[in-house]
């Protein structure tokens, strides 16, 4: 009986260090939890916050964010909804081999 009391009191312990440190990781970093005010993506692309402006300017963001990849980008989709998204991809450049 005190066997399971002991191992019962270890797990609850160890369930409310892992809660603690949930809970610290969400609030310290609860910004990279989803989609911010910036540009979300990684090399293969991703989406930014719509705001109203020619569509070149849609294009030259998506350009600049996958040339850290070494990539071209291309716009996929624009939502004209304010708070909306405007998503892309980045790709390889022709005749590129990783």
């Amino acid at each position: 009986m005190q066997r399971k009391l002991v191992n019962w009191m270890a797990a609850a312990a160890l369930g409310a260090a892992f809660v603690g440190t949930a809970s610290t990781a969400m609030a310290v970093g609860g910004g990279f939890a989803g989609p911010g005010p910036q540009i979300t993506g990684n090399n293969t692309g991703g989406i930014f916050p719509y705001r109203p402006a020619p569509p070149q300017v849609y294009q030259q963001i998506a350009e600049g964010f996958c040339a850290r990849y070494g990539r071209l980008a291309k716009v996929t989709s624009i939502h004209r909804i304010y708070g909306d998204y405007v998503s892309f991809v980045c790709y390889d450049r022709p005749g590129m081999i990783h």
